[in-house]
């Protein structure tokens, strides 16, 4: 028989479970299943935003959209269109419910199970096939099933050492590929990262001030330290990479993020002359604060567009 087995709500960025079903069954097949559901759940800033992972009398599937993704298992000849409108309908749900800070924010594994009491109608009504309503949706899925096929997943490539850090580089068009790291999608931006990306802007601005002052005391006084001027414009350029590595993704982000911050604390040291303790204190914490917010904000799965 084909059916819905289970489903959950799962984190992009850590693999955090936020809603699950409360019943499934305790078969050995099912609980090898839910090994993979664990698998999976920490590879998927990886991994495009919708794939199926094939594993004998079962078939996992998810989608992934704003930095959450939405898992589903079924048996076999469970049809893919069904599976995929499925997942589509609890996405639409679990948003208009939850806003992003909350999912963002949450620390607490299944902080949102009151969901599965709609995962649970949701999936009685996919499991009656016949009092389905959504011809027009499905018929929508089909379409883009066939234009944009699902990444097929091999249960060799989710048990390699290395997962999928090895799989050839290439942007996703739903033909196997993965898409290269450095058009990955980050996280939406929060209140405390625009916070944060604005008092770089600042940090920049003043140093770029203050080195274009240092060069006229230059030009006047021929003992001035040209070392000053360079401290300046060091601090100028660590802040404004700060500002891009917040909003682009790129390869080694989080320790390029570290090293800017480094760099930001050896030019306020050699400027300690040059500047009170307040000032040396506010470039610094704009710093630190920066480089969390750019720790904070991880890579997301691709948002699904289904109207194509």
């Amino acid at each position: 028989m084909s059916m819905i087995l289970s489903a959950s709500v799962v984190r992009v960025r850590d693999g955090l479970p936020l809603s699950a079903s409360t019943d499934y069954e305790q078969s050995t097949g099912m609980q090898e299943c839910r090994k993979y559901f664990k698998m999976l759940a920490k590879k998927l800033s990886q991994l495009p935003d919708r794939c199926t992972l094939k594993t004998g009398q079962y078939n996992i599937n998810f989608i992934s959209s704003l930095g959450v993704s939405y898992m589903m298992l079924c048996t076999e000849n469970y049809p893919s269109v069904l599976a995929f409108c499925f997942l589509d309908e609890l996405q639409k749900e679990f948003i208009t419910t939850y806003n992003m800070m909350k999912t963002n924010t949450a620390i607490r594994p299944y902080c949102f199970i009151e969901f599965d009491n709609f995962i649970q109608r949701t999936k009685q009504r996919y499991n009656n096939t016949r009092s389905l309503s959504t011809k027009m949706n499905l018929a929508d899925m089909q379409t883009e099933i066939k234009l944009r096929p699902p990444y097929q997943i091999s249960v060799s490539e989710l048990g390699s050492a290395n997962g999928f850090a090895h799989v050839s580089v290439g942007e996703y068009k739903g033909t196997g590929k993965i898409s290269a790291a450095p058009h990955q999608r980050l996280e939406p931006v929060t209140l405390p990262g625009i916070v944060s990306f604005v008092l770089s802007l600042l940090c920049g601005a003043l140093n770029l001030i203050r080195g274009f002052h240092a060069i006229e005391s230059l030009l006047q006084n021929e003992g001035e330290d040209f070392s000053y001027v360079i401290a300046f414009f060091l601090g100028t350029a660590a802040c404004l990479y700060q500002c891009y590595l917040f909003v682009y993704y790129t390869g080694w982000r989080n320790a390029k993020s570290f090293l800017t911050f480094g760099l930001i604390c050896l030019c306020n040291m050699y400027l300690y002359e040059l500047r009170n303790l307040w000032q040396l204190f506010f470039h610094v914490t704009v710093g630190a604060f920066s480089t969390l917010q750019i720790r904070l904000r991880q890579p997301q799965g691709k948002s699904p567009d289904y109207n194509v």
